[in-house]
C-alpha cells in the first residue's frame, strides 16, 4: 500500500514555495503527498502536479464544499444544482494536478450544525450529487468521501454511514475514507469498523491530531485490520501543528 503525507500541515495552498517540503518527504520515504485543491485554480493545480512528479511522488488530492452557497443537502435546486458543479470543479482540479484520488467531506459546509441528523431526502441529494461527481471523474480519478466526527459535521460521521453512502452511489470509483481521529471519537469500535465498512483511502491521525504515535491510537491493530481485508489503498498521515489558524 503506497504511503502519503498530507500538506495540510504546512498550508492549504500548495505551490512552488513547498518544493523543499515536497522533497523533504520523497527523501523520508514517502510515495506521495495529500494536496489541497480547493483553493487551487486549474492552471495551479497543473503547475503542482507536475512539480510533484518532478520530486518522484505521487499525488493525491483533498476538497471540500466552502459554504452554504454550493451545499448539495440543501433542499433549494439551484444551491445544489451549484453544489455540483462545485463538486465537478473538485475533480478537474484534481485530474488536473494528476491526482490518483479526491479525498475529503465534500458531504456539507463544516461547521454548519442543525442540531439532527440527516433526514432520508437530504440523504438521497447527497447520493444525486456524488453520483454525478463520480461519473464526471469517470476512470481519470478516484473518490473518497470522508466522514467526520459530530464537532465538524452532521450529515456523515460514522463508517457505517459513509459505507450505506457508497452501496447508494453504486459507482466503482466512489468509496470512502476511514480516519484514525474521527474514528477514535465517533466509532463504539474504531477498529473494528475497518472490517465492517471496509474503506478505501485511510488517513493515519493522531488522537490528538498531533505526531501519530505520541496518543493513544492502537496503530498496531488499525494496521492488522488493514491487512486482514487485504487494504491497497493510500495510508496517508493527516496531522495538524499551529501553521494554519483556520484549522
Amino acid at each position: 500500500m503506497p504511503v502519503g503525507f498530507s500538506m495540510l500541515l504546512w498550508t492549504t495552498h500548495v505551490g512552488a514555495a513547498h518544493a523543499p517540503i515536497l522533497r523533504a518527504l520523497k527523501g523520508a520515504g514517502y510515495d506521495g503527498a495529500e494536496v489541497p485543491v480547493t483553493g487551487l485554480t486549474l492552471a495551479e493545480a497543473g503547475e503542482v502536479g507536475r512539480m510533484v512528479a518532478d520530486i518522484g511522488l505521487r499525488a493525491t488530492a483533498s476538497g471540500g464544499v466552502t459554504g452554504a452557497e454550493v451545499d448539495p443537502l440543501s433542499d433549494d435546486c439551484a444551491v445544489r444544482i451549484a453544489a455540483v458543479d462545485h463538486l465537478r470543479r473538485l475533480v478537474d482540479r484534481a485530474v488536473a494536478m494528476g491526482a490518483e484520488v479526491l479525498i475529503g467531506p465534500y458531504v456539507q459546509p463544516l461547521g454548519q450544525f442543525i442540531g439532527r441528523g440527516p433526514l432520508p431526502e437530504e440523504m438521497e441529494r447527497l447520493v444525486q450529487a456524488h453520483r454525478a461527481m463520480a461519473d464526471h471523474a469517470g476512470a481519470a480519478l478516484t473518490l473518497a468521501v470522508e466522514p467526520l466526527n459530530r464537532f465538524e459535521c452532521w450529515a456523515l460521521n460514522t463508517g457505517a454511514q459513509a459505507a450505506a453512502l457508497v452501496e447508494a452511489v453504486g459507482r466503482d470509483n466512489y468509496g470512502w475514507l476511514y480516519d484514525t481521529f474521527h474514528a477514535n471519537i465517533e466509532e463504539r469500535d474504531p477498529v473494528g469498523v475497518i472490517g465492517a465498512a471496509r474503506p478505501s483511502y485511510v488517513h493515519i491521525s493522531e488522537n490528538d491530531r498531533g505526531v501519530p504515535g505520541r496518543g493513544h491510537i492502537d496503530f498496531a491493530a488499525v494496521f492488522a485490520a488493514l491487512e486482514a481485508i487485504g487494504h491497497d489503498g493510500w495510508v496517508t498521515v493527516e496531522a495538524f501543528g499551529q501553521a494554519l489558524p483556520e484549522l
